[in-house]
């Protein structure tokens, strides 16, 4: 049987297997659970869930999406302490959804699955704790931004002071009265440069390229707004709607060309934080990127100016030759002294699943498949990798939206196509080959117009074929394309 089953199959019980519990993993878990699956493993390489909000724990860290949005649909939090919640305050937020909703107890910590092959019509997982059994469904829920990407500079490991990049923070170390330097100008760096700021003797800001900054103040939530929150459930489900209206539709149809005046609003607002906020008219000019705003994504901060501008930063836009064991050795030949380097060098969001193996029907290897760039019909399913399903998977917006209602779209859509597995649709399916090529075409032709392409920069959104990988069209679409699965699209067996 290939287009359509000859004949309705039994209803059955599935076994699904969740790789990672971050924010999609633990959301998948929990929305499975609810439509009756009651064979659900989550593998956890770490001992605890959080993902990248366990993983980044360096001073200043906040999400760059409002606190009101960054949350399940399902889940609202009164009691965010920020317009802007903080790192430690998602991470407590994740770990309480998951303890109220019963997730941990699927969770099979310090387990990294380090394969998945697709044979006899289910999936043989090996991770770390070696061999996991077999499973009719899995879904990939590992993120894209949890692979480091270090600069390739020489002498990396002849620094003798303390080395690390942004992700792997050392929790044990003092800065106090230590001379600092990070890598890198985007949200991280612009992040954790204000929070060391007093402390530190100084710190030297090595930019590349300098980045767009909108000033966005993060203010506490008032006691009695909070209050509110807790004594009128609809007026958070009010907010979330209404941030939702201006992150991920208008400011997602600003970016593919849908919105030109709200583009121009932005791009006016960057402009007026370097204006009035950067004095020194020649650092205004270093730190003024060449290119449209939006191009790469977006840095939010109202205190990353002011701390640049203190007595004890510096912004070094030279080219680095080397480093060193006493610092960074300059192209000009001088030297900058530094007792710990930061490498807030960002990650690689095409990894998707590696360093794990995922093998489907007759052999095909994943790995090898998106080697230079990655393709998925709608963004969660492959050809040849049938109940094979990605929450973040290529094309998936990115950039300054929610990734957990992009998540749960996606999940949505997933959820319709494991629903017809286990009402006996079929046992297994697939996107159709042609179909994922088309609508691949599709996705390369509307990205022209998109401002990643005609805003003339080189962002984290290019992948190794050097195509943009985000969503082109606006977030309205997002949702309508992830509705009801059409299963023409499909082969079912």
């Amino acid at each position: 049987m290939n287009e359509t089953t000859e004949e309705t199959l039994a209803k059955r019980a599935l076994r699904v297997a969740i790789i990672g519990a971050g924010a999609s993993g633990i959301a998948a878990a929990i929305r499975l659970v609810e439509d009756g699956n009651d064979d659900v493993t989550i593998f956890e390489k770490a001992s605890d869930v959080g993902g990248t909000w366990r993983d980044n724990v360096y001073p200043g860290l906040a999400c760059d999406v409002p606190s009101h949005l960054y949350r399940y649909s399902f889940a609202p939090n009164p009691d965010w302490k920020t317009e802007y919640a903080s790192g430690p305050d998602i991470l407590a937020y994740l770990r309480d959804v998951s303890q109220k909703r019963g997730i941990v107890d699927l969770i099979r910590f310090n387990s990294e699955v380090l394969s998945a092959r697709f044979e006899k019509q289910a999936w043989h997982i090996v991770s770390s704790r070696g061999d996991e059994g077999s499973f009719d469904i899995v879904i990939a829920a590992m993120g894209v931004l949890h692979k480091p990407v270090l600069p390739d500079i020489p002498g990396r490991d002849d620094f003798a002071g303390k080395a690390f990049h942004s992700s792997r923070w050392d929790r044990s170390l003092d800065l106090s009265g230590k001379r600092v330097g990070i890598i890198g100008a985007g949200s991280t760096a612009v992040q954790i440069l204000p929070a060391i700021i007093d402390d530190v003797a100084s710190v030297a800001l090595f930019m590349r390229t300098p980045q767009w900054v909108v000033p966005v103040a993060n203010r506490p939530f008032p006691e009695e707004k909070k209050a509110r929150f807790r004594n009128e459930p609809q007026a958070m489900d009010a907010l979330y709607d209404l941030l939702a209206d201006r992150f991920n539709s208008r400011f997602a149809a600003a970016l593919v060309g849908e919105n030109p005046e709200g583009l121009a609003e932005i791009t006016q607002a960057c402009q007026d934080n370097l204006a009035n906020n950067v004095h020194d008219s020649d650092l205004r000019r270093r730190l003024t990127p060449n290119y449209a705003v939006g191009c790469k994504r977006l840095v939010v901060s109202d205190r990353f100016y002011p701390a640049l501008q203190r007595p004890n930063a510096r912004l070094v836009d030279g080219r680095i030759a080397a480093i060193e064991a006493a610092g960074m050795r300059m192209s000009d030949g001088s030297l900058i002294e530094l007792d710990v380097l930061v490498y807030a060098t960002g990650f690689d969001p095409f990894n998707f699943f590696r360093p794990m193996t995922i093998t489907g029907e007759d052999g095909l290897d994943l790995g090898t498949l998106w080697e230079h760039s990655s393709t998925a019909l709608r963004s969660v399913a492959v050809p040849g990798f049938p109940n094979l399903f990605f929450l973040g998977g290529p094309n998936s917006p990115i950039g300054n939206f929610s990734f957990l209602m992009t998540a749960e779209t996606q999940l949505d859509y997933i959820r319709g196509l494991i629903g017809l597995i286990r009402d006996g649709a079929c046992r297994t399916l697939a996107p159709k080959p042609k179909v994922t090529a088309a609508w691949q075409a599709e996705i390369d032709a509307a990205m022209d117009r998109t401002v990643w392409v005609t805003g003339g920069c080189h962002s984290w959104y290019v992948d190794r074929s050097g195509k943009v990988a985000s969503w082109p069209w606006t977030y309205e679409r997002f949702r309508q394309e992830l509705g009801t699965p059409r299963l023409d699209e499909f082969d079912l067996s």
